[in-house]
């Protein structure tokens, strides 16, 4: 290496057992490499130019020669055969329990230890920095990335890509199989992308995920969770909001915080619980657009299901609004993920999410048996890319929409359960029916009815409750097999 580049002392790579003394470890090394650059950083800006610096991802590396078959019922945990197997880690602190689940399984079901080691992927000072800090010069305030590239690494898209998720990657010759879904500067690059759409911080983010598209939702949410912080209701310990405002439970009202001066894009709220088995809701604006851009966001923090709740044109006669439907299938004209998975690809309904969406809805409104099956159908949902779609010549959509057995229409939810499946995160949707255009209601003010308010009002409360019931079971159970391709990696 030149002596131009400073890097930090190096450590030699040390083998484990012990899934949390390997954890430990990465933690260290990673903490030690990133604050290397932060003072590096500082003493560049108060003068120490024409010097390279430069820091490194931590590294997991897995090593088996046997094709011994691993006895675990799990679908996620092992390897699939012999070879050399690594990822880069970011943020170890942030995904310490995550990754001490998956290195555990990976020891015990191979035998075999886990090598933590310094790997040769640079980490960028951008991912190095804290979320929001400016880079300029103490002097005039200028920004300065015209000259980091000179001093520093900065963000290489080569390393921000979804190919593995996408079953797009090519091994190369001497280099190990990925062990992970996501490298480290494709997680940055979403940890940052979060803190900017959602205006909250990747550690208040839940395991259980409700997507809408509706203020009132928000509203809703934010009252009931002030309403459990007030009580000091255990099953939640903090409510957080846009700018890390935070309720604790058994306050009425949020410790000291700053609220954004406007609001984000796609705020996130969050009622924090043990082990991030909370909710996180959040408003993801109109579109499949947003739809995608969120979710592959999110993605990386491995929540274990989200949800769409949001609101569709009814398209069967027999409905009236605001009756709810429980997509069990798709028809995908939305488009925004044409490229990253086919539309040929079918997307299965997950039994452990229907059942707590289906049972949650029978809960709330106390209906069963026909009854319950008056108010919500289970059937194909389809999304499109055009919200004015109803000015279009209607024979040739309403036939294929006709051929397609669907039941509803909207523009979110084949977004968010496509993505769901490409990036192995558990989904569902449950909507409730807005308007009904092929017979001539129109989203328009006054036409929704009384029924149609009681249902957009307990829309959420089912949709918490599902969630509730998904929390309740064991992750490993939602992390289906439905969602694994014929060669995956061993982290979930």
């Amino acid at each position: 290496m030149s002596e131009n580049v400073r890097t930090p002392t190096p450590i030699e790579p040390r083998e484990y057992r012990d899934a949390t003394a390997a954890v430990e470890q990465l933690i260290a090394l990673y903490e030690t490499h990133t604050h290397f650059l932060q003072s590096a950083l500082a003493s560049w800006l108060n003068g120490d130019p024409g010097k390279k610096f430069r820091a490194y991802y931590p590294e997991i590396g897995f090593t088996t020669d046997s094709w011994a078959r691993v006895d675990s019922a799990l679908s996620y945990g092992r390897v699939g055969g012999p070879g050399d197997y690594a990822t880069t880690i970011t943020a170890p602190r942030l995904f310490r329990g995550y990754l001490i689940h998956q290195l555990e399984l990976l020891i015990e079901n191979h035998d075999r230890p886990v090598t933590i080691r310094v790997s040769n992927v640079p980490i960028p000072l951008h991912f190095a920095l804290e979320p929001g800090a400016t880079l300029s010069t103490p002097e005039d305030r200028k920004p300065l990335s015209g000259l980091l590239r000179d001093a520093f690494d900065v963000p290489d898209i080569a390393h921000v890509n979804d190919y593995i998720v996408n079953g797009t990657h090519e091994p190369e010759p001497n280099l190990p199989l990925p062990l992970a879904p996501f490298p480290a500067q494709r997680i940055d690059y979403s940890l940052l992308r979060l803190v900017h759409y959602s205006a909250t911080s990747a550690e208040h983010f839940q395991n259980y995920v409700l997507y809408t598209n509706y203020a009132f939702y928000v509203d809703e949410f934010c009252r009931t969770a002030r309403e459990l912080m007030a009580s000091g209701d255990s099953t939640y310990t903090a409510f957080v909001e846009p700018g890390n405002v935070i309720t604790p439970s058994g306050a009425d009202k949020p410790s000291p915080g700053t609220a954004p001066a406007r609001q984000p894009q796609m705020p996130a709220y969050h009622l924090v619980g043990p082990k991030g088995r909370g909710i996180t809701l959040i408003n993801i604006g109109v579109g499949p657009s947003n739809a995608k851009t969120i979710t592959d966001h999110v993605a990386v923090l491995r929540p274990h299901a989200w949800l769409m709740l949001g609101h569709c044109a009814g398209l069967r006669t027999s409905q009236e609004l605001g009756d709810y439907v429980l997509a069990h299938a798709y028809v995908r004209e939305d488009k925004v993920l044409d490229s990253d998975i086919p539309v040929w690809v079918p997307i299965p309904a997950l039994a452990e999410v229907q059942l707590a969406l289906e049972s949650a809805v029978a809960e709330v409104t106390g209906l069963e048996g026909l009854e319950l099956k008056r108010i919500m159908r289970v059937g194909t949902v389809a999304s499109v890319d055009n919200r004015n779609w109803e000015l279009q010549d209607q024979s040739e959509p309403v036939r294929r929409l006709s051929q397609s057995r669907a039941i509803a229409l909207d523009m979110e939810s084949a977004t968010i359960a496509a993505n769901g499946f490409r990036l192995r995160v558990p989904y569902g949707t449950l909507l409730c029916v807005s308007d009904k255009p092929l017979q001539g209601e129109l989203k328009l003010p006054g036409m929704a009815s009384d029924f149609y308010q009681r249902q957009v009002a307990q829309h959420l409360k089912i949709g918490m409750l599902a969630l509730g019931k998904l929390a309740a079971m064991e992750p490993a159970r939602l992390h289906s097999r439905k969602l694994r391709s014929f060669f995956e990696t061993a982290f979930q």
